[in-house]
């Protein structure tokens, strides 16, 4: 057992461990995924901590470099001195591989602007009504602003007869359809979507989708289709109610910045 283990104490095994541990957890465990700028940040610091770990004493530095000085001087076994010959050639090819990889130029595309809201007109037309999109309120909210009843019942039937196919029956965006679609549906439990935005925002954007996008919001890509023409206008205000009572949201009153 002592055999096994003798390994495990010396300082160049130790070192190369925890190197390897640290490099596991920054590249695999931490979610979302670290960037690769930073995780060779990271591991830089953790390259110096080790450094200045085994290099605590003489002692400990020269049992840490004992394999190293083995390896590349005193071993004069005829399979070492070929492994080490390659190794020597091997790092500088590598590394002239990588400085290669910073400088050469790469062939992407184009990076792509995406608001997280587009700027909404300030009022459309449905049919053959105009509505104010600053101003409208949800008619089937009462003067404290809870939705009726009926109406709520109402607009859940209409999200599980259009909507719950992309946005899911969570309203997470995850539906059937999601993964079909660039970009994804929207989440509607995020704070960052609905929550945001008043109810006649959302009213467009159900209402004209992604066609009714303005000229300067066309770097938003939407994969929404416009809902006017098969949803009626009361339909199109039930289910706003829906989306915020079942997210637990409110929407953001009319003259808030």
């Amino acid at each position: 057992m002592n055999s096994i283990l003798t390994p495990l104490r010396h300082k160049f095994t130790q070192a190369v461990l925890v190197w390897l541990f640290a490099f596991i957890i920054f590249r695999f465990v931490i979610q979302p995924p670290i960037p690769s700028s930073l995780l060779t940040i990271y591991l830089g610091i953790v390259t110096a901590v080790i450094l200045v770990w085994v290099s605590s004493s003489d002692a400990s530095w020269n049992e840490f470099r004992s394999p190293i000085f083995t390896f590349f001087v005193e071993q004069k076994l005829k399979w070492v001195v070929w492994l080490r010959l390659a190794v020597l050639i091997l790092i500088p090819l590598l590394v002239g591989w990588l400085a290669y990889q910073q400088v050469v130029p790469h062939v992407e595309a184009p990076a792509e602007l995406r608001s997280i809201h587009p700027a909404p007109p300030t009022s459309i037309t449905f049919g053959d009504k105009t509505i104010e999109l600053q101003t409208v309120v949800n008619p089937f909210r009462d003067s404290s602003g809870s939705p009726e009843a009926a109406a709520l019942a109402a607009g859940e039937g209409v999200y599980a007869t259009h909507c719950i196919f992309c946005h899911g029956d969570a309203l997470k965006g995850n539906g059937l359809f999601a993964d079909s679609l660039n970009p994804r549906p929207a989440d509607f439990t995020d704070p960052g979507t609905i929550a945001q935005l008043q109810e006649g925002y959302l009213f467009w954007r159900i209402a004209k989708g992604a066609p009714g996008l303005p000229t300067e919001g066309k770097g938003w890509n939407s994969a929404m289709p416009a809902w006017e023409g098969t949803l009626k206008e009361e339909e199109i205000w039930q289910v706003i109610l829906y989306l915020y009572d079942t997210t637990h949201q409110h929407p953001r009153e009319a003259g808030l910045e």
